[in-house]
């Protein structure tokens, strides 16, 4: 049995979901909040972070290296593909979303807006939320450009590079942080990749007391 302990607002443990749902693999979830990690998550994973790929006996640890072992272990379909140039550029942008975005949007947006308030009970600092919905634009922006000239981010193909970006963004839009009207290409690319039957589960994911965007599970928007 594979099991992934993860939470459904962190977006790299969404980014290994959908790779295993594009894989069609079956995996069991085990919820763990990131804001109160029990010490059982502390003892298996010391880096205090989700997700955690368990699978008999082994356990693994790191988005990373969950990643590169399921594109070893279970190579259909490859979204990991191409020559060395096209694999470093879907690396390049996997590592775009998960630290570069990670860091300047989903830290100022979903730290303040969940975090705080289910770690802490405080409200959002209305500083650090605009600091972070202005880096947002220029992400949004970078995405549009990517997606004006290519099918999907790192190409014409479908890769896993697409479903990072997806699964950072699919967090911010829960929360209904986008304009999407204002970014026409972005918008087209994320109703296609959020159509895909690996997507599905993610969009009726909800977290308790925070209620989904309307259009967040509308595949039309």
């Amino acid at each position: 049995m594979v099991l992934l302990i993860h939470h459904n607002i962190s977006p790299h443990s969404r980014k290994i979901r959908i790779l295993m749902a594009e894989k069609k693999m079956l995996f069991v979830l085990k919820e763990e909040q990131p804001w109160n990690l029990s010490n059982d998550i502390k003892k298996i994973n010391p880096a205090g972070e989700l997700p955690v790929f368990i699978f008999d006996g082994n356990i693994i640890s790191g988005n990373y290296a969950i990643t590169e072992y399921l594109e070893e272990n279970y190579p259909e379909p490859r979204l990991l593909s191409g020559d060395n140039k096209q694999r470093a550029e879907i690396r390049r942008l996997c590592d775009w979303f998960d630290t570069k975005f990670y860091k300047e949007v989903y830290q100022y947006i979903v730290f303040e807006k969940i975090y705080k308030r289910f770690k802490d009970g405080l409200s959002p600092d209305s500083k650090i939320l605009k600091a972070g919905l202005n880096n947002l634009k220029y992400h949004l922006e970078y995405i549009d450009w990517l997606t004006e000239r290519n099918n999907n981010l790192a190409g014409n193909k479908f890769t896993l590079a697409d479903i990072t970006a997806a699964a950072h963004l699919s967090v911010i839009d829960y929360l209904g942080d986008i304009d999407w009207d204002n970014y026409k290409y972005a918008k087209t690319w994320y109703a296609k990749v959020k159509s895909r039957p690996s997507f599905q589960q993610i969009l009726k994911d909800t977290l308790k007391g925070v209620p989904p965007s309307k259009h967040y599970s509308n595949l039309d928007f």
